[in-house]
């Protein structure tokens, strides 16, 4: 069955359904949000600054909190200088994470000018970062690659090819470039050569937006895990439904019930943790959230306008007000 498991060293992937590092989104209160409603294997944090980190920026230490809910769980560190990375990756050790990966993917000028998907166009210097991180942790050292910076400038085996040999243990595989961003499609057949070309576990990502994506992109490329991004704020199920769909050849699509409840559950999460900046979140997360819900776009109004946490629970409530009515945390699903 595709995606069953993987096994990174002493770490189990069970199913190899992995929650993609997401600016803005992956906190602990949506990870552990994922987490329960089941069938994803590996969660991974916000990216954090290697430099934020060694000065005890209380925005990187807060991106780092972590529950014993959210294992496996990976830490993913970005930066330039090999000795600041190879420090942040002790941290990260030491902090009890299961495993530590570098952002070798992300596209925003102000991570470029310091890492993410800048280091591609240096390999040299990326042997030394790869080097210095493995010879600092003992965990799993895993990276996430884009394919390149350019379509002139495709990397993506020769990249996969010196993690391998600085001792890397996973590699995630975005075919996109640089400079492409998130326009255009991702080219599947870069995994399948990034596949062909190490013995190391390849995590396909990019273009899986329902189950027979994933189907698709293990069939087509042979990886050996699939890496949700973009869809997951826009369908939280999806990993329930990738387990399902291999298992039985079948899932189900959520319905209004459904969606009250998990519009409430994370907002009432959101609302008990006095997560800063709480009521930013439930704004952001409105749209994706009431995504197929009928008369959704009137929902959203109303929360963009809301001024307290609080009054955004109220909201959801008096929209879906009827026979639906919302469990408390503790009946939500629990993990697999």
């Amino acid at each position: 069955m595709p995606f069953e498991e993987l096994s990174i060293r002493k770490v189990t992937l069970r199913p190899a359904h992995i929650l993609a590092p997401m600016a803005g989104i992956t906190d602990t209160v949506f990870r552990r949000f994922i987490k329960r409603l089941g069938g994803c294997g590996l969660i991974m944090t916000e990216f954090v600054s290697s430099e934020g980190m060694l000065r005890r920026n209380l925005k990187s230490e807060r991106f780092l909190y972590y529950t014993e809910e959210e294992r496996p769980i990976s830490a993913q560190i970005f930066g330039a200088e090999p000795a600041h990375l190879a420090e942040a990756a002790r941290m990260i050790e030491d902090l009890g994470f299961d495993m530590v990966d570098l952002n070798l993917g992300c596209p925003a000028k102000k991570v470029v000018k310091c890492g993410g998907s800048g280091l591609l166009r240096d390999l040299p210097l990326l042997g030394r970062i790869f080097h210095g991180i493995r010879g600092a942790v003992k965990i799993p050292f895993t990276v996430k690659i884009r394919s390149g910076w350019s379509d002139e400038e495709i990397v993506a085996v020769e990249v996969a090819k010196l993690a391998e040999d600085s001792g890397v243990e996973a590699i995630a595989v975005h075919p996109r470039t640089r400079l492409q961003g998130f326009s255009g499609r991702a080219r599947w057949e870069l995994i399948r050569e990034v596949k062909q070309s190490v013995g190391i576990p390849v995590i396909g990502n990019g273009d899986v937006h329902k189950p027979e994506d994933a189907r698709a992109l293990f069939d087509q490329t042979g990886c050996d895990a699939v890496m949700i991004g973009r869809a997951a704020p826009t369908n939280p199920w999806m990993f329930r439904q990738l387990a399902d769909y291999f298992s039985a050849g079948h899932y189900t699509e959520p319905t209004d019930a459904d969606r009250y409840r998990l519009i409430r559950t994370y907002y009432q999460m959101l609302a008990e943790e006095e997560i800063p900046g709480a009521i930013g979140k439930m704004k952001q997360f409105a749209s994706w959230f009431t995504h197929g819900v009928r008369n959704g776009a009137d929902l959203r109004r109303r929360v963009q306008s809301a001024n307290h946490p609080r009054e955004v629970i109220t909201l959801v409530d008096d929209f879906f007000a009827g026979p639906v009515t919302s469990p408390p945390l503790a009946e939500f699903p629990a993990p697999l």
